[in-house]
C-alpha cells in the first residue's frame, strides 16, 4: 500500500516569499520545505556559515600551518566511498596549493575495513609521515590513534559521523557532530568538513603573512568536488549545504570542473552544461563508488586528482566498466534476496536482516537500499567478511534512527555487535556469523519499540496539483535550476489523467500521452513496462524532453 499526501505549508510564509519576488509556485514549494525567509535561498559564498563556529578548527589550522612551515610530511587517510574520495581530493589539492607536502592512502575495504585502524596506521607508517590527517573517518578510531602515537605520528581527525562514547586522543578533531561543537549545521559531509578546514588554514596563513605578495589560492576551485561528495553522501541539503552544492554545480555547468568529473559525465553521455544534483548522485557518484565497492578507491581518487584530460578519460572508462560490473552483481544479489523472501512474508516483521554466502561485501549497502525501497522496512544485508565474521550494511526508513537502534541493541547485548557506526538512515556493523539469528531477534525488538505500524506504510509526499498555466517549459526550467536533494526533495505533483496512448520505448520504459482538463501532455515512466489503466491518479515531476534541437514539456511519472 502507498499513501499519497500533499505536503503541508504555511500560507502566510508562502505569501511572504511571493511578496519577496518568488513565483507563487516556488514560494509554496519552498514554504513546504521549511524555508521561512528569502535569505535562506541565497547561494552566495559569503552566506556560508563561518568556519570559526567549528570546534577545534582554528587549532587544527594552526597545526597544519606549523606543519607546512616546517616542511613536515602529511598523509591523508581517506575513506572508500564518494564522500571519502572527494574529501581526499579536496585535501590533496587544497593543501598542495597552500604549500604542503602531502600524500594519501585509502584502505582497501576488504583487507582493512573502515577507518583509521591500527593495521592501516602501520601500513601508513611505511611512508614515514609526520602527521596523519583523516577525512570522512576517524571519530571512532580510538585504537588507531593510539597506535599512531605509539609509532611517533600525530593525528588530525576530520569527520562528520556520529561519535561513540569515547573520542580518540587525537591532537585535534573537527567534526560538527562531536560533543561541544555549536556549528549550526550538523549536516556537513566529510568533504564539507575538509573544505572548512582549508578555509580556516588559509585564514591562519594569511594572518601569519605566509602569502606575501603572492595571490592566495582560490579554494572556490574545489567546490565541484565538494558538491559531488555532499550529494553522493546523501546528507541533508540544509541552507549551508545548498550553497556548497549550488556553487559546485555552477562550476560544472560552465566547464570549470576538474577533468575527472568532466570525464565521468562524458562517459555517461551527460552534458555538463545541464548537470544537476541528479547527475552527481546517480551518474557520477555511483561510477566513483564502484572503485571502492569492487576494487580500490585509489583509482577513483586518482581520477579526481589528475589534471590531464586524457588520463581522466582513461580512468573514467575503467570506473564505468566497474560500475557496469557492480550493477550486474547487484542484480544477481537482488534476485537471490527476493527469492529468499518469496518463502517469507516481509510484512509480518518490522525489519529485514538477510545473509547469503555468495553476496559481495562491496554491494550489500546498495542491496539493502533497494530492498528498503521495495518493502519500506529497515534492512540490513550481510556478507561474509573474515574469521567467521559477517559484515552488514543497513538502510532505514523515517522514524528509525539506524545508528541509535544499533546502539540500543549493543547496550542490551554487549557481546552481540562487534562494531558499528553510521547515521540515521545508513549504518554498518560487524557480527559473528553464529550471532545472526540473535541479532535478527534483537534488531526486530528494538525496531518494534521505535516504530509504529503507520511508519511501515509507504507515503509519497507531493506538492499538490498544478494550475493549467503552470504546465509549462518555464515552470520546468525554474524547477530544474534549483538545488534539490536529501532533506530538500525535488517537487512532485499529483493529478487525475486519462491515458490516451501508451507504448514501450527502449524495451523497458512506458511512453504515454495523458490528458486532463489542463491539457494534453507527453509523459514517460522510466523502468516500468506494465500497461497503464485507462485513468490514473499519477504522481509526477516536470521534465524537459530534448529532441532534434527542440525542447518540449514532459511529465515524468513516478507512481500511479
Amino acid at each position: 500500500m502507498t499513501r499519497i499526501a500533499p505536503r503541508t505549508y504555511s500560507e502566510d510564509t508562502a505569501r511572504r516569499l511571493a511578496e519577496a519576488g518568488l513565483p507563487a509556485l516556488l514560494a509554496r514549494i519552498y514554504a513546504a520545505r521549511g524555508v521561512e525567509r528569502p535569505e535562506q535561498l541565497a547561494t552566495d559564498l559569503n552566506r556560508l556559515l563561518p568556519f570559526n563556529r567549528l570546534k577545534q578548527v582554528e587549532s587544527m589550522a594552526c597545526a597544519l600551518a606549523d606543519a607546512i612551515a616546517a616542511g613536515k610530511h602529511l598523509l591523508i587517510v581517506a575513506d572508500y566511498d564518494a564522500d571519502g574520495a572527494t574529501a581526499c581530493a579536496v585535501g590533496m589539492r587544497g593543501l598542495a596549493a597552500l604549500g604542503a607536502r602531502v600524500d594519501f592512502i585509502v584502505p582497501n575495504r576488504f583487507e582493512y575495513g573502515y577507518g583509521l585502524t591500527p593495521e592501516i596506521v602501520r601500513l601508513a607508517a611505511a611512508s614515514k609521515p609526520d602527521i596523519l590527517l583523516t577525512v570522512d573517518n576517524g571519530i571512532a578510531s580510538v585504537d588507531g590513534v593510539a597506535e599512531a602515537h605509539r609509532l611517533g605520528m600525530q593525528v588530525l581527525v576530520t569527520d562528520h559521523h556520529l561519535p561513540g562514547d569515547t573520542l580518540p586522543d587525537a591532537e585535534s578533531i573537527v567534526n560538527p557532530n562531536q560533543p561541544g561543537c555549536d556549528f549550526p549545521s550538523k549536516n556537513l559531509a566529510g568533504v564539507g568538513v575538509m573544505f572548512y578546514v582549508l578555509m580556516a588554514l588559509r585564514a591562519e596563513m594569511r594572518a601569519r603573512g605566509a602569502f606575501g605578495d603572492k595571490p592566495e589560492p582560490n579554494l572556490g576551485n574545489l567546490l565541484d568536488l565538494v558538491a559531488l561528495g555532499t550529494v553522493a553522501d546523501v546528507v541533508k541539503l540544509d541552507d549551508n549545504n545548498r550553497i556548497l552544492v549550488h556553487q559546485g554545480l555552477q562550476r560544472i555547468r560552465t566547464g570549470r570542473a576538474c577533468p575527472g568529473i568532466m570525464a565521468l559525465l562524458r562517459i555517461a553521455r551527460r552534458p555538463a552544461s545541464l548537470a544537476s544534483s541528479y547527475e552527481l548522485g546517480f551518474i557520477v557518484g555511483p561510477r566513483l563508488n564502484a572503485a571502492g565497492r569492487l576494487e580500490d578507491m585509489g583509482l577513483g581518487i586518482r581520477c579526481l586528482l589528475t589534471d590531464d584530460a586524457n588520463e581522466a578519460s582513461e580512468i573514467a572508462a575503467k570506473l564505468d566498466a566497474l560500475n557496469q560490473e557492480r550493477r550486474s552483481i547487484e542484480a544477481d544479489m537482488q534476485d537471490t534476496a527476493l527469492a529468499t523472501l518469496d518463502t517469507l512474508d516481509p510484512t509480518e516483521s518490522y525489519t529485514l536482516a538477510l545473509f547469503n554466502d555468495e553476496w559481495h561485501q562491496g554491494v550489500i549497502g546498495i542491496l539493502a537500499s533497494r530492498l528498503k525501497d521495495k518493502f519500506h522496512r529497515p534492512v540490513i544485508a550481510f556478507a561474509r567478511a573474515q574469521s567467521g565474521e559477517l559484515k552488514g550494511s543497513g538502510r532505514s526508513i523515517p522514524g528509525l534512527h539506524l545508528r541509535d537502534a544499533l546502539d540500543l541493541v549493543s547496550k542490551r547485548q554487549p557481546d552481540l555487535i562487534l562494531k558499528f557506526g553510521g547515521h540515521a538512515m545508513a549504518a554498518g556493523l560487524s557480527i559473528q556469523e553464529d550471532a545472526l539469528e540473535d541479532f535478527r531477534i534483537a534488531f526486530e525488538a528494538v525496531a518494534q519499540e521505535m516504530l509504529d505500524s503507520e511508519a511501515l506504510v509507504r507515503s509519497i509526499a507531493t506538492d499538490g496539483t498544478l494550475a493549467p498555466a503552470e504546465y509549462s517549459l518555464r515552470t520546468a526550467r525554474d524547477l530544474q535550476a534549483q538545488v534539490w536533494g536529501q532533506g530538500f526533495p525535488e517537487p512532485l505533483f499529483e493529478g487525475e489523467f486519462r491515458v490516451q496512448t501508451q507504448r514501450i520505448v527502449g524495451e523497458k520504459h512506458l511512453k504515454l500521452k495523458l490528458s486532463s482538463p489542463a491539457g494534453s501532455f507527453d509523459a514517460i515512466r522510466f523502468f516500468h513496462a506494465d500497461p497503464a489503466p485507462d485513468t490514473v491518479h499519477a504522481v509526477y515531476s516536470l521534465g524537459i524532453n530534448e529532441y532534434n534541437d527542440s525542447e518540449t514539456l514532459q511529465l515524468i511519472v513516478r507512481h500511479w
